[in-house]
């Protein structure tokens, strides 16, 4: 099957919850170092009962479906009045099982050509400071740190924002 990125819909609810659960639990652990949170707070069957219970969070994801849904991305028009005319791109992961096949780069290609489509002229996102894999992909699209640098919710941890100038010439 050919594969296609496509707005979430109800019915992805939990493959999207195993994909952000396991996906963060994988990436962020060694970083983190609090299995409380990993096993206890972030839980698949809660966060999919939200999905199905609060269609309104699935506004914005949009899913890589090949047939299985194996990456999700999730992000809007910015909320930050010093960026009106900006994309934020607020998560960003392939199944930690179908991660190196490409996955991620046709979602980022998707994404720069939508935002591209509506007339943004940046995109910008947040990405933990120690998350070298992230980082490096992001940049190999572009995206670069503007040196901001806060510490993330409720940690001793900092996070980075990342921009991506768009061409808007089109």
């Amino acid at each position: 099957m050919e594969h296609i990125i496509r707005k979430a819909a109800r019915e992805d609810a939990s493959r999207l919850a195993e994909i952000l659960i396991f996906a963060k639990r994988t990436s962020y652990r060694s970083i983190f170092k609090n299995d409380y949170v990993s096993f206890n707070e972030m839980q698949v069957l809660s966060l999919a009962l939200d999905y199905q219970k609060r269609e309104e969070m699935l506004d914005n994801i949009y899913v890589y479906d090949d047939g299985i849904v194996k990456g999700m991305m999730n992000w809007g028009k910015s909320a930050d009045s010093n960026y009106p005319e900006s994309i934020r791109l607020y998560e960003f992961y392939v199944d930690p099982f179908f991660q190196g096949n490409g996955i991620g780069t046709k979602m980022m290609k998707t994404l720069l050509s939508q935002a591209e489509a509506i007339g943004a002229k940046n995109i910008f996102l947040w990405v933990l400071e120690e998350n070298l894999k992230a980082r490096r992909f992001y940049e190999l699209f572009g995206f670069a740190s503007d040196k901001t640098r806060k510490l993330e919710e409720g940690t001793d941890v900092y996070i980075l924002r990342y921009f991506k100038e768009l061409n808007t010439n089109k």
